[in-house]
């Protein structure tokens, strides 16, 4: 990749996890980028209607022409259309959030939700943001079906990240790790407390291609004072039917049997 093209896709992703907008000397800092180089990658999305400058406050925000790509290209593949019925009657039965991500080489990446909680805390996570491997039970159960070293390597690349991003369980060592992947290896399905984000749980299932590789995992995810173990129970045989009726659907939608059947491709419902 062309060193231009390189730093172009850093300030989009900065910028997509800033809906607030960025200064352009807190574009320099995060990106380590001089300002001149900065402010020239900014003048050329500017131009593309990429990004746009609030004038008054001197900040740079995207504008709704790279969310409107990716909406085209889920419509385009039926992903959503398909998905959704499904992810609506799991999230009903659960009373909790069920997510959908695609997963694009080594990373998950949120799609689409289903909220099944109508009264009190909703557990609701930002959509587009990668998950992270090491503390959610997405994670955890996608790492179950690979080799131990395969699993430290994927962890390793994306890191454990800071402790106080997550919640106070969430393992920081490969020693904490590892008996978790092992357990859920052993189950079938992983589950989270305290991890992702503190008081929070998550529970997930793998979702296997015709050939038995994992290619997706299925999430249940809300506040621990509603998903607590016994609850968790209660809901692993719904969990498990839904990823079998996930897996069934995939031939309907061109992308998800791309992600059920090709080897860099896969689909997660995710916490």
């Amino acid at each position: 990749m062309s060193a231009v093209a390189d730093r172009i896709l850093r300030v989009l992703e900065e910028l997509a996890s800033s809906p607030e907008g960025k200064t352009l000397s807190e574009l320099s800092n995060s990106l380590e980028l001089p300002v001149s180089a900065v402010h020239r990658l900014l003048a050329d999305l500017m131009e593309q209607d990429y990004v746009r400058k609030d004038e008054r406050r001197g900040e740079f925000t995207l504008t709704m022409k790279m969310p409107s790509l990716g909406l085209r290209f889920l419509s385009a593949g039926g992903i959503v259309d398909i998905a959704q019925p499904i992810l609506e009657r799991l999230a009903a039965t659960s009373g909790e959030l069920v997510r959908l991500a695609i997963v694009d080489g080594e990373e998950l990446i949120y799609v689409a939700k289903a909220q099944g909680a109508r009264q009190g805390i909703r557990y609701d996570p930002e959509m587009g943001r990668p998950v992270t491997l090491s503390c959610s039970a997405a994670g955890i159960i996608w790492l179950a079906g690979k080799s131990d070293e395969d699993a430290m390597r994927l962890v390793s690349k994306q890191g454990f990240g800071k402790p106080e991003d997550f919640g106070p369980r969430a393992p920081t060592t490969f020693k904490t790790l590892l008996p978790m992947i092992e357990t859920a290896r052993a189950q079938g399905y992983a589950t989270t407390q305290d991890m992702f984000l503190p008081s929070m749980s998550s529970m997930a299932t793998p979702v296997h291609a015709n050939n038995g590789e994992v290619r997706a995992i299925l999430i249940i995810a809300g506040p621990l004072s509603r998903l607590t173990d016994a609850r968790m129970n209660e809901l692993v045989a719904p969990l498990k039917s839904t990823a079998h009726e996930l897996s069934e659907a995939s031939g309907v939608s061109p992308m998800l049997r791309r992600a059920m059947q090709g080897p860099n491709y896969a689909v997660t419902i995710t916490e």
